[in-house]
């Protein structure tokens, strides 16, 4: 992304979040900013550290993902190093409509830490494909420990949510038929640039072919070498398992910060996972909005409407604005650091 859509996309998913959080607010009844933070202040100390740790785990663990698949590969890079390739995704994910908007961060550190730009490439694309599996997993886990959670949502939020599951699985057998067929994707990519150069639209086709063709090559390696080797696979699933778990698990401990029973923060937890099957297919950024309305619906059922905007508001607030905030700071950081380190 160049300069003015980085700098729009921040000034809109900040309108965007300034409004999410005026409707909620507005929507509910004499919920204020205080009693939130009154709530905080007098809840169980111990469920809202877990809850603090949970979001660090989250920011934590996507570069353990991906570091294990560099590593698996014979790309070894640091634990700092990991953790802004996560920041970066999740930075600019949030700000993006598309759920992969962090991808390309991500991979320009990937790329100025000398990793060539096809082993990027498919190491982003096989994490991403693990995320979007650890996700259906979460989902099929949700059903298993209470199917009837899905029929505490109105009709428009089960159409979300069944739609987010055929998505999903869709997008799963997508990325997989792209890591191991990754010769066509390049194909089309090429005809496109041919198509693009023949109606004017591109210049110097052959200094983009040959760059193609070397990022092509690399790709292809690496996906060779991960293919052939089923423990980094594992490994990046579980890990992806992790971080989407310690996520969702947020409004679980929030819940339980005010007192909650055990049982019915389990049924939170595995509405929160049906909740996520249902946003991470809605293309606004962050899923502002659409997340809060979905927690709102299924959270109703389960401790009423009231406790549900605070649920929701309490919940959004760590594991998304504050997530998001530390990541767009860690990773602004990073690109200084860069950007010093080059001059030097």
């Amino acid at each position: 992304m160049d300069g003015k859509k980085k700098i729009f996309w921040s000034l809109f998913s900040l309108l965007l979040a300034g409004l999410t959080v005026w409707a909620v607010f507005s929507q509910s009844e004499g919920i204020s900013v205080r009693e939130i933070f009154d709530n905080a202040a007098n809840g169980n100390k111990i469920w809202l550290t877990c809850a603090i740790l949970s979001v660090v785990l989250y920011i934590v663990l996507e570069g353990v993902a991906i570091c294990s698949i560099l590593k698996g590969i014979g790309y070894r890079r640091s634990f700092h190093r990991g953790v802004l390739y996560s920041t970066a995704d999740i930075y600019f994910s949030a700000i993006t409509p598309s759920a992969t908007g962090g991808q390309p961060a991500s991979a320009y550190f990937m790329i100025a830490d000398k990793i060539p730009a096809g082993v990027a490439t498919a190491v982003l694309i096989l994490n991403l494909m693990m995320y979007t599996l650890s996700i259906l997993a979460l989902g099929i886990i949700a059903l298993l420990i209470n199917y009837t959670l899905l029929f505490e949502f109105r009709v428009v939020s089960i159409v979300i949510i069944i739609t987010g599951f055929v998505v999903l699985a869709l997008f799963s057998l997508f990325f997989l038929s792209i890591f191991r067929r990754g010769d066509r994707v390049f194909g089309i990519i090429r005809r496109l640039l041919r198509f693009l150069h023949r109606k004017h639209l591109i210049k110097r086709l052959d200094s983009k072919l040959e760059k193609l063709k070397k990022t092509e090559e690399e790709y292809l390696d690496c996906a060779r070498l991960v293919t052939g080797k089923t423990s980094t696979m594992v490994k990046a699933f579980v890990w992806n398992f992790l971080q989407r778990a310690s996520q969702i698990a947020v409004p679980m401990f929030i819940y339980l910060m005010s007192e909650g029973t055990i049982g019915k923060a389990v049924n939170i937890f595995a509405s929160q996972c049906l909740i996520t099957i249902g946003f991470n297919v809605i293309p606004v950024p962050g899923a502002m909005g659409i997340a809060d309305y979905l927690m709102v619906d299924g959270f109703t059922g389960l401790v009423g409407r009231e406790e549900a905007f605070k649920l929701d508001m309490m919940s959004r607030g760590l594991s998304f604005y504050i997530c998001v905030a530390v990541s767009g700071i860690i990773t602004l950081f990073g690109y200084i650091m860069l950007k010093r380190r080059k001059k030097a």
